[in-house]
Order: structure tokens, then C-alpha cells, then sequence
């Protein structure tokens, strides 16, 4: 792709990342499905594993397919550079593993996907790792969490599975006082909606599973390095800014500058996590990206007709879309979602937690699913399933109570949503 011009969002998302293949003149990114590749000579192979020539060795660290859905992702988010990983679990593993040793932490909003809670609260602390979890509407309260050992802070841009809305500058100038980098996970949003390096975030993840693929068809995360960081400036950051005896001394923030962090996530972190993803998968996401823009418009058109449709029944007690006037975070979506509050949000039922069951029983539209940003219309109660692990001060706290039901709202039409909702309701308030 070879333009002196700046390209549009809408554009980019087809043509990112995808240069017909110089073998074939294939228009389409081919499915690379090869482990290997061939060297040219000794020579080469020795410059490409001493980092001295950039190129492709082994699927676990690059391949094509894979490499083309990370430059789609990373121009999409205006960052410097990124790699794809096997799942957004991975993804947040990877941000974190250049930063982290035993006795850091991160701190971290309590507004997060359950299972990232439970990654950051309970796994990480096989690592030597922990968190802090900080209500991040209270910035003084983030700004006191951090301490001389806090290597990161982490947070969602629409967090699931409220659909809160994170004020991203406000925590990156935190971030920014404290010389610590700002990981936003950018999965519930998408780059459609929200630009987090441009607000101020160091690195960007995203479980490509959900909206990026959009259609429920297979797994993968991405990581994306806004390349702004200087990891040189403290010695907070040994992996990226002290010498690396694998690569007979190389320092990756001196050698390699914006690029530091994306190298060491494939020359280390690949190379010894081996968090790949596969080129099938990669594929059905590069794909999926081709429609996001008008998927996403679809997705927060319907999820606001929903919304308020929602707001106004009687056995609704709360309805959290920030899209809402009555949401206390719809001042929010001018500075950090313009385009929208995403189709992710929660409702709370009068009836409570077995009125909640019944509902989404009775549902028949709406599939009853651990996940969210498909096509399709997607419900789960939360507090059963993705957060059960933990505690309800937990569940309460991520905006998952036992009274709470998560819809992920998908691009039907609208008024067939609201039927199938309206004689869910009726059924389980009977």
C-alpha cells in the first residue's frame, strides 16, 4: 500500500497490513500454515536470530498472516508497533511480562472483566506478581495506590460488563507523573470508538476474539506499543532498558527505541511464553476487520434503541449504558468514545438473582454465551458464570451483582431484540 496521503479509518481497515502476496499477486492475505522458513544462507540465518535483519524464522514468534493482522490492528490504533497473541489472557500476560519481576504490581481497575480479575488477583501471584484494585473514578485514590514497586496501571476503555467509560487522560496523566506505562484493554470499545494512545495510554490490548473478529469464529489477542515510552529513563524497566545476555548484550530500548518493546515481545516474550496465534485465526479476524466500522455504528445504534427501551420497562430496576442521558458516565463519551458507547452494557432486574435465571432462560433470540462483540445478540448473567470466581463484594464492585444481566448487543434488527426481550421478561416476572 503506497500512498503519501492519510488514510481514513474505513480504509484502513481493509487495506492495513495487506499487500498482495509478492509470490502469487493473492489480493487477499494468504493462510500462511508453515512452521518454518527457509534462510538464504548461514548468514542470514544468523542476522535474523541476532536481531541484526528483520524477517521470519519459526510460527511461533512471526508469520505472515499473523504479522499482517498486527500491522492492521496497530494502524488502526496509531501505534508504533504490536504482535498478536493466542487470547486476550495472553495479551494482557505479554503487556505485563517486559514490566513485571517478582515483588511489582500493577494497579488495576476493580471495573474489569471477571476473568481478568481473577488473572490479575490470584494467577499473576505465581509469577511473584500482584495488583491493586482501585475504583478508577476515584483519582486520588489511584494516584495513592501507586507505590515504588508498581510497575504499570491497567484499566478498560468501556469496561465489561458494565459498560462504564474510563476517563483515559485523566488516568494517564497519573500514569505519566508516577513514569509508569498505562495498559488499556481497548477489547469492548475497539479502535472505532476509542483511540487510547491518542488519550494518553502506552500500550494498547484487545482480545481480537470479540468485535475485532465479529463473528464468534476463533480466538486471539493483540498487543499494540504506542512506541512513545521512553524505558531508558528509569531503571524501573530492566528487561527493556539493561543488557539481554540471550542477545549477547543487546539493550532493546537503546538499540531499538520506539520499536523495544514490540521486538522484545517476539524475540522474549514469544520466544520463551509461546502465546501464538495461528494463521487460520488470523485470517478470520483480518477479515472480520474489513466490516468494523459499519459493524460498530450497527452495534451502538442498536444497543441505544435497547438501552432505552430497557430503561423505561417496570421490572427494570438500573440500566448501565453510558450512552444513556441518565448515565453519570455519558459526559465521558465526548472526550474518550465520540462515536459511541459500544453495544456492551448491563441491566438489573426487581426480581433479583433467580428472576435474572428465569429471564435468560426464556430468552430465544439472544443466545445464552460466554462472550461478547459477535453479530449475534449475546446475553449471560454474570454473577453465575464469568465473575462466580469471585466474592459479591467482587461481583458488586465489577459491576456484575447477582441481580445483574450482561447483553452484548448485536447488528438484528432492533425491534426484534426488544420483542424477544419483552417476552423474556414478562415469562420470568410471571
Amino acid at each position: 500500500m503506497s500512498t503519501d496521503r492519510q488514510l481514513g479509518f474505513d480504509t484502513l481497515q481493509i487495506h492495513a497490513g495487506a499487500n498482495p502476496d509478492p509470490a502469487t499477486g493473492a489480493r487477499q492475505v494468504p493462510i500462511y500454515q508453515t512452521t518454518a522458513y527457509v534462510f538464504r544462507d548461514a548468514d542470514h540465518a544468523a542476522a535474523l536470530f541476532n536481531l541484526q535483519e528483520v524477517g521470519y524464522i519459526y510460527s511461533r514468534l512471526t508469520n505472515p498472516t499473523v504479522a499482517a493482522l498486527a500491522d492492521r490492528i496497530v494502524a488502526l490504533e496509531g501505534g508504533a508497533g504490536g504482535i498478536c497473541c493466542s487470547s486476550g489472557h495472553a495479551a494482557q500476560i505479554m503487556a505485563l511480562f517486559p514490566l513485571m519481576g517478582p515483588g511489582r504490581n500493577i494497579v488495576a481497575s476493580t471495573r474489569l472483566y471477571g476473568g481478568t480479575i481473577t488473572q490479575f488477583s490470584q494467577t499473576i501471584k505465581r509469577f511473584g506478581w500482584s495488583a491493586k484494585f482501585v475504583d478508577f473514578d476515584d483519582e486520588a485514590a489511584v494516584a495513592a495506590a501507586v507505590d515504588d514497586d508498581t510497575r504499570a496501571i491497567f484499566c478498560e476503555a468501556i469496561a465489561n460488563p458494565g459498560g462504564y467509560i474510563t476517563d483515559i487522560p485523566a488516568i494517564a496523566a497519573i500514569a505519566d507523573k508516577a513514569g509508569l506505562p498505562l495498559i488499556v484493554d481497548n477489547t469492548s470499545a475497539t479502535p472505532y470508538l476509542c483511540r487510547p494512545i491518542e488519550l494518553g495510554a502506552t500500550l494498547v490490548v484487545h482480545s481480537t476474539t470479540k468485535y475485532l473478529t465479529g463473528n464468534g469464529t476463533v480466538t486471539g489477542g493483540c498487543l499494540v506499543d504506542s512506541g512513545k515510552f521512553d524505558w531508558m529513563a528509569s531503571d524501573k524497566f530492566p528487561s527493556l532498558s539493561q543488557p539481554e545476555p540471550a542477545y549477547h548484550g543487546l539493550t532493546f530500548g537503546e538499540a531499538l527505541g520506539p520499536m523495544a518493546f514490540t521486538f522484545h515481545s517476539i524475540a522474549v516474550g514469544l520466544r520463551d511464553l509461546g502465546m501464538t496465534m495461528n494463521p487460520q485465526g488470523a485470517h478470520y479476524t483480518l477479515m472480520g476487520i474489513e466490516t468494523l466500522s459499519l459493524r460498530m455504528a450497527r452495534h451502538v445504534e442498536n444497543a441505544e434503541k435497547v438501552a432505552k427501551w430497557l430503561e423505561a420497562h417496570d421490572a427494570v430496576e438500573t440500566v448501565t449504558y453510558a450512552g444513556l442521558d441518565s448515565s453519570p458516565y455519558k459526559a465521558r463519551m465526548a472526550k474518550v468514545c465520540p462515536k459511541g458507547a459500544g453495544g456492551l452494557f448491563t441491566f438489573a432486574l426487581k426480581g433479583g438473582y433467580e428472576t435474572c435465571k428465569k429471564f435468560v432462560d426464556a430468552l430465544g433470540l439472544f443466545s445464552h454465551v460466554a462472550n461478547l462483540g459477535d453479530t449475534r445478540s449475546l446475553v449471560i448473567h454474570s454473577a453465575s458464570t464469568t465473575h462466580r470466581q469471585l466474592s459479591e463484594e467482587q461481583q458488586i464492585a465489577a459491576g456484575a451483582a447477582p441481580n445483574v444481566v450482561r447483553l452484548s448487543i448485536g447488528i438484528e434488527d432492533a425491534d426484534d431484540l426488544i420483542a424477544d426481550l419483552d417476552q423474556a421478561l414478562a415469562k420470568a416476572n410471571a
